[in-house]
């Protein structure tokens, strides 16, 4: 198992779910580099939060679908932890789009951040390849639990790019299993009521249709991951949680 204590970790995406994970890392005293592309104030708040408990601690912004930031994100993350051992990749869009109103700008908007998966995945494992140890570092990506099961509708683009994200994990863990790079992805269902959702839609039309009708708990999410960061044999898998949402149809 590894020692979590003083590695760095790259965490793209911390509104949210990735503010709580940010802040899970920092209890186990991991560096971090909070990357966001239009959340400052968020970024700003969270570093508050855990810039007492690490030693090291950054903001960054980048739009990860644009190569060259994603090259001088890195960059600036390894100078400020001195270290990257940890990617994890929360980000994406989540747009809604009824089928008869779908246009190709709904595709590109969509697979702009599976482009953006790609390049931090290519990008991040160079500078992995280099740390020192028997496991050089863990990639942990998020898809969606309904990419690789049924789908839903009036979410075409976004969930063909969260199902790239799933053969990504895969191909990815392939190709980087010879440096002992490891690469899987949390599946997760619906967790924190979203900007938009009345109190009554997310219980009757959402929550209802999980198995356990609850929310997937963020918190678990964070513990989970926390195991992956400490494994040095687990790598390929999307691991879902999703309180159940996979056993039913939406």
């Amino acid at each position: 198992m590894i020692n979590l204590s003083n590695k760095g970790a790259l965490l793209i995406g911390g509104k949210r779910i990735g503010r709580i994970i940010a802040n899970r890392l920092a209890k186990e005293k991991i560096n971090i580099a909070l990357v966001y592309n239009t959340s400052k104030t968020i970024a700003d708040e969270t570093l508050k939060e855990i810039s007492p408990l690490v030693k090291k601690s950054c903001t960054i912004k980048a739009d990860i679908s644009n190569e060259k930031q994603v090259k001088n994100m890195l960059s600036i993350a390894q100078k400020k932890l001195q270290d990257i051992s940890f990617i994890i990749n929360l980000a994406s869009t989540f747009n809604r789009t009824p089928y008869n109103q779908l246009n190709g700008k709904d595709w590109d908007d969509s697979m702009n951040f599976a482009k953006g998966n790609y390049l931090v995945c290519l990008e991040g494992s160079k500078y992995m390849m280099k740390n020192n140890g028997k496991t050089k570092g863990h990639i942990i990506t998020f898809g969606d639990w309904a990419a690789t099961n049924t789908p839903y509708k009036n979410y075409l683009p976004y969930l063909t790019a969260k199902a790239s994200i799933d053969f990504m994990t895969r191909v990815f863990a392939t190709e980087l299993s010879e440096y002992n790079i490891l690469v899987n992805s949390i599946a997760p269902g619906p967790t924190i009521q979203p900007p938009g959702y009345s109190q009554k839609n997310w219980n009757e039309k959402v929550i209802k249709s999980t198995a356990l009708i609850q929310e997937s708990s963020a918190n678990e999410i964070s513990e989970f991951i926390i195991t992956l960061l400490k494994s040095e044999t687990i790598t390929g898998e999307t691991i879902k949680i999703d309180s159940g949402s996979h056993l039913r149809s939406r």
